[in-house]
């Protein structure tokens, strides 16, 4: 049996088999209320974020944009649960991140979450098929699962036929294909995308938006990605622009707010 994610008495334990249950119908499905992250201590701590709110429904696109150190980053390794606030609340379906231990953390990275990165961060001496299989690996499941698990999800990016290649015979697109599959072999609820079309040309980075939107629409994955390009921007339903360690200002549907 897949152990549970013990929680704080006050909330749900949160099982690889079951959703969160949020706290109530209202609330965001992800959530940072006063989110404040410092880096050092004294005379060199450095704020890099200075209390953010943001709230990310279910199912929702969301681009983060913004120069270089305004905060995207400890943003997004906050909401991959690689690191935690120095103050506020981060909620994941009701459930307050902040008072997982670093194991429980890990589970539900494990469990829920899918990473697609701009320099792909595929195994270089590893077949496609092997480095979609990953994730599964990391759950103890059987070679057969993880094999039959990891050719559907190559066949839905469009790679059946291409599993036993490694990185260098595929090109930076199929590379990058790849990478969506192994983030989506587990079946997450949500997909960080951190500059996913950073490394690619335009047309490739046009087909990897597409894939990626389409994950979105058509199986409602919460998308939260982070990109310098306006264009690829263009394919969420909601753009945040960060500056110094706070959201400045959004655009939803061609609006500013």
């Amino acid at each position: 049996m897949t152990p549970q994610i013990l929680m704080p008495p006050s909330a749900d334990a949160l099982s690889p088999h079951r959703a969160p249950t949020p706290s109530s119908s209202t609330d965001a499905f992800i959530a940072f209320t006063g989110v404040t992250k410092v880096y050092g201590e004294g005379s060199t701590a450095f704020e890099a974020l200075k209390g953010i709110d943001l709230g990310i429904a279910r199912g929702e696109f969301l681009a983060v944009m913004g120069p270089s150190g305004c905060g995207k980053s400890t943003l997004m390794n906050l909401l991959g649960c690689l690191d935690t606030p120095t103050k506020g609340s981060y909620t994941f379906d009701g459930v307050h991140v902040e008072h997982l231990s670093r194991d429980q953390r890990a589970l539900l990275r494990r469990h829920y979450l899918g990473f697609v990165f701009q320099g792909f961060n595929l195994l270089a001496r590893t077949t496609a098929l092997e480095n979609v299989e990953l994730p599964l690996l990391y759950r103890g499941q059987s070679a057969a699962v993880r094999r039959a698990a990891a050719r559907e999800a190559l066949a839905h990016v469009g790679l059946l036929g291409w599993e036993h290649h490694t990185p260098s015979e595929l090109s930076g697109g199929q590379q990058q294909r790849v990478a969506v599959a192994r983030a989506l072999v587990s079946n997450p609820l949500v997909l960080l995308a951190d500059e996913p079309t950073g490394n690619l040309d335009s047309q490739r980075s046009r087909e990897i938006m597409e894939l990626i939107r389409s994950l979105n629409q058509e199986h409602g994955i919460t998308v939260i990605m982070v990109t310098h390009e306006p264009e690829t921007a263009a394919y969420a339903d909601r753009v945040i622009h960060m500056l110094d360690g706070l959201v400045d200002r959004e655009h939803h549907n061609g609006k500013v707010h």
